[in-house]
């Protein structure tokens, strides 16, 4: 929670109770799980929204590291959400069933590799059929709390940073408008080369000087993206050994 605090936005305190809470802009105190609810309660509405009928029950994903106090504290937030929590289930496990890795004949051992927009995970997972049905035993888990996406579109923004502040002799960092536009512009050119070799970044208007505004165009190649992000990618392979090393395995199994 200590290196928690000197990355997030607002305040972490201390409760009566010893936990972490959360402290707002405007003074009100939270516990975690009132947050995690107001989250629910944002899905379990799009859910409604989209089948048009209420949804009074739930089965919510958890990182499989999770222990017994924390997947407790998501089933509270369930309740204060308005759902009936029938199951809390790790988050790879979902991830293998909405693959369908568990309609595939005999046993397996899979990996789930998980980056997410602000943390990675990485499990080592067992296929197996017992009496007939498919069972989940997740043999390891690891992660990095401080990789994820973010890293990756911060990596971009701070590429159109510099080429626009080489063109123009502006420095973007110190126009929080122009910051938030190039972050929702590095998201979007990430996902583009997924798909493309090329992208074009291009915001019109993104700042002004003496001179009257500035205009920000350019070009972003999957290869350009792929050396700016190439250390994130390796400092996730580490993990990944580890989980095979306390799973028993090697990448072969």
């Amino acid at each position: 929670v200590q290196k928690d605090i000197s990355h997030v936005p607002y305040g972490i305190l201390a409760h009566d109770n010893g936990d972490a809470w959360v402290q707002t802009s405007d003074g009100k105190r939270m516990a975690p799980q009132e947050i995690s609810a107001r989250v629910l309660e944002k899905m379990k509405k799009t859910a409604e929204d989209f089948l048009g009928e209420k949804v009074t029950e739930a089965v919510i994903t958890v990182p499989a590291y999770f222990n017994d106090s924390q997947r407790q504290a998501t089933k509270d937030a369930g309740r204060i959400a308005g759902l009936d929590v029938k199951r809390i289930i790790n988050e790879p496990t979902a991830a293998a069933l909405a693959y369908g890795l568990d309609k595939n004949g005999g046993d397996r051992k899979i990996a789930v590799y998980d980056l997410g927009g602000g943390t990675f995970d990485v499990s080592i997972i067992e296929i197996a059929e017992v009496d007939g049905e498919k069972q989940f035993e997740v043999l390891a888990t690891n992660g990095d709390t401080f990789l994820g996406g973010e890293d990756f579109d911060n990596r971009v923004i701070e590429y159109l940073v510099d080429e626009f502040n080489k063109d123009q002799g502006i420095d973007l960092r110190k126009d929080p408008l122009a910051l938030q536009r190039l972050k929702d512009a590095a998201e979007r050119a990430k996902i583009e080369l997924s798909t493309s070799q090329q992208t074009e970044v291009n915001l019109p208007y993104v700042t002004a000087d003496a001179s009257g505004p500035k205009h920000l165009n350019i070009k972003l190649t999957r290869a350009k993206l792929e050396a700016l992000v190439e250390d994130l990618v390796k400092k996730s392979i580490e993990p990944c050994r580890t989980a095979l090393n306390d799973a028993g395995l090697r990448a072969s199994d």
